[in-house]
């Protein structure tokens, strides 16, 4: 009977004809199978389920259509239908969590302050030419970036003039600097850049918050970000800092090229690709990343690798706008998976309670998290 119905779930929805909800329990499932590249697409379910199916004994991969017999094979060497999915998928006995209404996810949204203290809701401002600054154009492109273009003589701009970039819990931006440099912003942060680099020896910026930083190469002024507890300083990479406010370490995440961390007593610290620095109780520190961790919010999605709830409640606080509550003990142990930021926070809470650690409750935009 259980196979039975996982068949059907699956046909459904390679057929397009899954409900929110059974596209949810799909997601449940993947998020306890703990893949590391979990794209809920028919191509990706048919590619596992061949790999999966080749390693059983006199089985053929032709007998696999549609990833249907993904779930079979999975069944027949025990790796994926866990008490939790048999529980919330099979036995009828999951109770939907409650919400008089969902809470919807974040959207392209952020305040821009000028140097002269005029602000720019973003979200609401029509495309095209926002402000002139010391023959600086700042616009907004159809694809909601924030550029800039010199349209005059700059030699005489006052090189003291800043903007800044704000966005709020549920919010998320980009700008491409006036030296071509990229910056995305993440919810709830808040990025300070002059509003010409001209001729300063360094190009300056300060971050609270979270960004991802596509920096223009130039050796002969170096681009610096400046948190509250250290700066970055680098000629031309990628790379992500988490620095919030909230979270118990500033963590830099190289992608590309290379970037030198120095906290505010002088200690220094050089990474190379796939290095994070971790800055925790003043104590500067070097060891291996999980670039797909680090960048997955950029790129649309949530990715917890063995990470506790109080963590990952702290991320949905900040992109789905919610206060947070926890009853009695928070639940311990870390959490795997990957799930889109793109989806209503009562689907990602069900795929959350899927793995049967953890549960809420949510009261307008209060979640309530118990074991």
């Amino acid at each position: 009977m259980e196979k039975d119905e996982l068949k059907k779930l699956f046909k459904k929805y390679h057929d397009g004809k899954c409900t929110e909800e059974e596209k949810a329990l799909l997601e449940a499932w993947y998020l306890q199978f703990n893949e590391h590249d979990l794209d809920i697409t028919p191509g990706r379910i048919k590619a596992i389920g061949n790999r999966i199916f080749r390693e059983l004994p006199g089985n053929h991969p032709d007998f696999i259509k549609n990833g249907i017999w993904l779930a079979v094979a999975a069944i027949s060497i025990g790796l994926v239908i866990t008490v939790a999915l048999k529980v919330s998928l099979f036995s009828g006995k999951s109770v939907p969590i409650s919400y008089t209404k969902d809470i919807t996810p974040g959207t392209n949204t952020a305040i821009l302050t000028l140097s002269n203290g005029k602000k720019i809701n973003l979200r609401g401002a029509v495309n095209g030419q926002l402000a002139i600054q010391s023959g600086i154009q700042i616009y907004k492109t159809t694809s909601g970036q924030i550029t800039y273009k010199v349209s005059g003589n700059i030699d005489n701009a006052h090189p003291n003039q800043t903007n800044n970039i704000s966005t709020p819990k549920g919010g998320q931006w980009q700008v491409i600097l006036p030296d071509g440099s990229k910056v995305w912003l993440n919810s709830a942060s808040s990025f300070s850049y002059p509003a010409m680099f001209g001729k300063q020896k360094d190009r300056l910026v300060q971050l609270s918050g979270e960004a991802y930083f596509e920096v223009a190469k130039d050796r002969l002024h170096p681009f610096i970000v400046k948190t509250d507890k250290q700066n970055v300083e680098v000629l031309g990479t990628h790379f992500n800092i988490n620095a919030y406010p909230d979270e118990p370490a500033v963590k830099t995440t190289l992608a590309e090229g290379s970037v030198k961390v120095s906290d505010l007593f002088g200690k220094t610290k050089f990474l190379t690709p796939g290095q994070q620095s971790l800055l925790k109780n003043g104590n500067l520190t070097v060891g291996e990343a999980n670039v797909e961790e680090a960048l997955a919010w950029k790129n649309g999605y949530f990715r917890f690798n063995d990470e506790d709830i109080q963590s990952i409640m702290r991320k949905l606080s900040r992109w789905y706008h919610i206060d947070v509550q926890y009853n009695d003990n928070a639940p311990i142990g870390g959490l795997n998976g990957k799930i889109s930021r793109y989806k209503n926070i009562s689907q990602v809470l069900q795929a959350l309670e899927a793995t049967k650690t953890v549960h809420f409750k949510m009261e307008g935009r209060r979640v309530i998290v118990m074991k």
